[in-house]
């Protein structure tokens, strides 16, 4: 299945994607795709109810709907930092023996096609395409990768937004530079587990004003969402809609000679394969 929620900020409904431009509503047996959705296995639940209503044709037209975040706002946003070896490169750090990890406020989520908003005093803001991970079961000390998967309800695409100087030059702390509104485009769905074969062979894009700036695989990840789950178990409690960011392969803004950052008036285009596209449009500040 592939999940999203349709509607204005704060007013969105569930629904299920079921073609290139319809949707079919869910919004009179489910209230939303929260954690109380996903800990009452509610994928198990509407997964009958989507393929009843597609067969009889009950679909609507998304063309001129907002999408938005396909997921409530979690618990916790997580992310994992120098995931792919070559993007730590232009970075200039090493590759991690561990899962670097850090915290992303829950409010930065926003959906794949709202404006990104600079910050107030941002001088370098940058782009981040990523994998997202939806977590499905509250996982606590997990024994192992394998077991993780049965803890994951599936795969969205985000757009880890930063901005570098907050990151980096305000005390090294990463949160600083991760947390701002808007900071955190996710969707246009949520891609159950069973809808994408191999999570480990998706190419991966982002462009910035219709130039191509990152062009990736999930293939070269350092360590795979499995793994992440895993790892993180170990030292927090993952809630069901939990969303875990796994890293960005290179070509950020950063990693250019001169460093190339968002201004406003750029457009982002991004995109997974089968997970979908994004595009923002970034504004100035408040």
């Amino acid at each position: 299945m592939r999940l999203l929620r349709i509607g204005a900020p704060g007013e969105e409904k569930p629904a299920a994607h079921v073609g290139p431009e319809h949707c079919i509503d869910l919004s009179d047996v489910v209230d939303d795709f929260d954690e109380s959705f996903f800990r009452a296995d509610g994928l198990e639940r509407i997964a009958p109810i989507v393929a009843e209503r597609t067969a009889k044709g009950a679909v609507s037209a998304l063309a001129g709907r907002r999408i938005g975040a396909p997921i409530a706002r979690p618990h916790q946003i997580i992310c994992v930092g120098l995931n792919y070896a070559d993007h730590a490169a232009e970075s200039g750090q090493a590759v991690p023996d561990e899962p670097i990890l850090f915290t992303k406020s829950p409010n930065t989520l926003v959906g794949p096609h709202d404006d990104v908003r600079i910050p107030r005093g941002s001088t370098k803001p940058d782009w981040e395409v990523e994998l997202g991970i939806v977590i499905g079961r509250r996982a606590s000390y997990l024994d192992s990768a394998d077991e993780a998967r049965d803890h994951i309800a599936g795969w969205v695409l985000v757009n880890d937004v930063s901005e570098r100087a907050f990151q980096m030059e305000r005390g090294g702390q990463w949160l600083k530079g991760k947390s701002a509104e808007t900071f955190n485009p996710a969707g246009p769905w949520l891609v159950t587990r069973d809808e994408i074969p191999d999570v480990l062979d998706l190419n991966m894009w982002l462009d910035v004003n219709g130039v191509r700036r990152q062009t990736g695989s999930t293939s070269t990840m350092v360590f795979d969402p499995f793994v992440i789950v895993h790892y993180i178990s170990q030292f927090m409690v993952l809630e069901p809609g939990d969303l875990i960011n796994t890293g960005t392969p290179p070509g950020v803004g950063l990693g250019f000679t001169p460093p190339i950052w968002l201004q406003a008036g750029d457009v982002m285009t991004l995109g997974i394969d089968g997970l979908g596209e994004q595009r923002q449009r970034v504004i100035g500040p408040r």
